[in-house]
């Protein structure tokens, strides 16, 4: 390329810039080598590790004392004290600086949070990138051959939703869906049948995860069990029968979702004391530190050790019923004597103390002082639809029908035999 200004002839070939007059030979001139511009910036992915702080991981990166200080303040949001370890933060620094520009982290399913640094005068701004979620219906139908987790897990393949989310799915359909009808537990046999419809939810970056149980009918020893799903006025879902029954109960039928390894008896083999001695309440196998949940809202009246029942909390209820839960191996903060808990809160974390041979949770419900078999207590029925929403309830239980019976089509279906 040429052109001339002033009587100056100016050439750039090459990448190299010659000037003179017309008069000045170039080929007298030295050439400079071509200029290559590599790495501008350097970007890498950093963790937070453990028993580490936000600044820690910063300050590997260049921004600390009051460049930190003003990053921090622009990320208003973000609680230095609340990131757990293993979160993930996307670093990007020009090359050359001392200092990162750029900041970029994923905060909880739903936010990212953008840190960039001026330049020019080194103020940081903040911006929150929303995480979009799309949710996807998913039908599954089949039996159950030795657990409904295992059922589950067989018919949702990877390809479909991760391990971790079909957990997720199994926990919320036995304790939070049938929780008060259904003992999974006890209650199924080989040969039950369970038709499921739930959302499966896609963001905008690509990820899957479970999203909520919509509508199912389960098969236990011939009874049939049906839930569908009608948010609250607070948006909170909640569940109801064919009938419309809510299927909350005063009680929960076990305080976690595993086997039962020893029922209630009047008379069994004690595995320590080598006696026979009643067993007057449930045993269900939990792995060591597993959440015990209240099965029902009440007051704490004890919380430490006794006797035989080592660690153990006793819930007082109304009507005179009391629910104890022994073995445990610690209990949270809070929960004492005088304290009011919720049903489904956690009381406690299994164990082996007091005279227990494994990790499991002693459950125990009582009845004006005297102990009384759990799975035949009555727990009374549910509140139904409210009047006001019963013919949006109607409307809601038809397409959902509709969707389980695979008359109207999905995103994804599959079938466990």
């Amino acid at each position: 390329m040429r052109f001339a200004r002033a009587g100056v002839l100016v050439v750039l070939a090459g990448g190299a810039l010659l000037a003179g007059t017309a008069a000045r030979s170039r080929a007298k001139l030295p050439l400079a080598p071509p200029l290559t511009i590599q790495g501008l910036y350097h970007e890498r992915a950093d963790t937070l590790r453990r028993n580490e702080t936000l600044s820690h991981l910063f300050a590997r990166h260049g921004i600390e004392g009051a460049d930190l200080q003003a990053a921090l303040t622009a990320a208003r949001g973000l609680d230095p004290r609340r990131v757990p370890a293993g979160q993930i933060f996307e670093i990007r620094r020009a090359a050359g600086s001392p200092v990162a520009d750029r900041v970029r982290t994923r905060l909880r399913d739903d936010r990212i949070l953008w840190l960039r640094r001026d330049v020019a005068d080194g103020t940081w701004r903040a911006d929150w990138e929303a995480v979009s979620w799309v949710p996807e219906p998913v039908r599954l139908e089949g039996a159950i051959t030795s657990s409904l987790y295992e059922a589950l897990r067989e018919a949702i393949p990877d390809s479909v939703m991760p391990r971790a989310e079909v957990d997720r799915l199994t926990f919320d359909l036995a304790d939070n869906v049938f929780a008060w009808e259904v003992d999974f537990s006890l209650d199924v046999a080989p040969g039950d049948r369970f038709q499921l419809l739930f959302e499966r939810l896609r963001s905008s970056l690509g990820d899957v995860k479970y999203g909520r149980l919509v509508a199912a009918t389960v098969t236990t020893r011939g009874a049939l069990k049906t839930a569908y799903v009608l948010p609250d006025a607070e948006g909170n879902n909640a569940y109801y029968d064919a009938e419309g029954r809510s299927l909350r109960r005063t009680f929960k039928r076990a305080p976690v979702p595993y086997r039962v390894t020893s029922r209630f008896s009047y008379g069994r083999l004690h595995p320590i004391l080598k006696q026979v001695r009643a067993h007057l309440g449930t045993d269900y196998r939990a792995p060591f530190g597993s959440p015990v949940e209240a099965t029902g809202e009440g007051v704490v009246t004890r919380a430490g050790r006794w006797g035989g029942y080592g660690l153990v909390v006793t819930i007082r209820h109304p009507k005179a019923i009391e629910t104890r839960y022994a073995h445990l191996s610690s209990i949270p903060p809070g929960i004492r004597p005088g304290a009011r808990v919720r049903q489904g809160q956690v009381i406690g974390y299994s164990g082996t103390s007091g005279l227990s041979t494994a990790p499991h949770v002693h459950y125990e419900f009582l009845k004006n002082g005297r102990q009384r078999n759990p799975r035949r207590v009555d727990v009374g029925n549910g509140e139904p639809v409210p009047g006001a929403r019963l013919a949006e309830f109607e409307a809601l239980r038809y397409r959902y029908d509709r969707l389980l019976r695979g008359t109207a089509p999905v995103f994804y279906a599959a079938s466990a035999h």
